[in-house]
This record gives C-alpha cells, structure tokens and sequence, in this order.
C-alpha cells in the first residue's frame, strides 16, 4: 500500500482523511514524518494556502504529500470568515470564539447560506494537482451537537436539518466538502501510472 502524508497535525483531520481512505492508502501525519514545523500559511486564497503548505513538505521531506485548506464562506457576509475561518475571532484559534463570533455577526441577518470549501494540492515530484470539494448549507441559529469540531456545531448541510455536530462521523463523511475534495484527489491518484 502506497504511502502518502497529509500534511496536518489535527487528529479530527486525520482521522476523517484516514476513514475516507481506509485500505487505499497509509496516511501518515506530519508528526509521524518527523516534521515539527509550523507550515507557512500566508497566502490570501485557500488555493494559495494549500499549495504553500504542500510544497513545503515537498521540498523538505522528499515525499508525496496532499495539504488542504479549508473555508466556510457565508454568503451574508461576502464569503467570510473564507481563508481566515481558523483564526476568525483572533490568533487563538478557538472553534468556540469563531461559532460565537459568526452567530453574532448573522444575529439580525435573514441570509444564512454559506458553504464549507476545501482545496486540496497534491504533489509527488511528477504532479502537481489541486482539487476543489464544496458542500452548501445554512447556518444554524445556535450551537447544536457536540461531535464534530470547527463551525460543525452550526453548519447544517443542504437537505439534511441537522448540523454536522449532530451527525455521527460516518454520516458526515459521506457528504463532507474534504470527502468531496478527497474523491477527486483517489480518482486522480487511480488513473496514474
């Protein structure tokens, strides 16, 4: 079995990736690939940010890499948080502080369509592709579930009525934006040489 890293530390992350891949692919982290550096994010679109991230391993480590950035983009308020969805409500990164901040933001707003898009950029030496996944939906107007992490607990997928936090993990994955995007990325991976 092939192995690939994903380059994040975030055990939700990782996880998620890893049963979407089961049996395909040895998903190693950037821990288990001896990386400990803080991976530069400084671009201003999440397509920026997932090819800064994957070259950097690249070009260090010597090993096919895939790194994403994720958004959740809110129509009402003209794709925001977007690129900045970790660190929304300040430099702490607190998943809490963000839901509040965005529940706070959207209080007295009729509009709550928004949308969690990822970016993923692979790179092996040969090839480099990104690959987009987006799944649409509404926020909620209060925290609700208590699985999940990131703006889970009030983003209700289209044509479900339950949040993302309320969903367990199979069921998220199954309609993910990252599951999406990874589709594409397996699909890709399969059709090569």
């Amino acid at each position: 079995m092939k192995t690939i890293c994903f380059a994040t530390n975030n055990e939700n992350k990782l996880s998620e990736i890893r049963e979407i891949l089961a049996g395909q692919y040895t998903v190693i982290s950037l821990k288990e690939l001896g990386c400990e550096d803080e991976l530069p994010e400084n671009q201003e679109t999440l397509e920026g940010n997932s090819l800064e991230k994957a070259e950097y391993i690249y070009q260090n480590f010597n090993q096919p890499v895939f790194a994403d950035d994720t958004g959740l983009e809110v129509e009402a308020l003209n794709g925001e948080p977007g690129v900045y969805s970790a660190r929304y409500a300040g430099p702490q990164r607190s998943a809490n502080d963000n839901n509040s901040k965005l529940l706070t933001a959207l209080d007295k707003l009729t509009n709550r369509k928004a949308q969690f898009r990822t970016v993923i950029t692979f790179i092996d030496g040969e090839v480099e592709e990104q690959f987009e996944g987006v799944v649409k939906g509404l926020i909620s107007t209060e925290i609700k579930g208590s699985d999940g992490f990131g703006y889970d607990p009030i983003f209700i997928p289209e044509n479900h009525s339950r949040t993302f936090s309320e969903m367990s993990s199979l069921e998220k994955n199954e309609i993910s934006h990252r599951k999406r995007a990874i589709e594409k990325l397996v699909d890709f991976l399969a059709r090569q040489p």
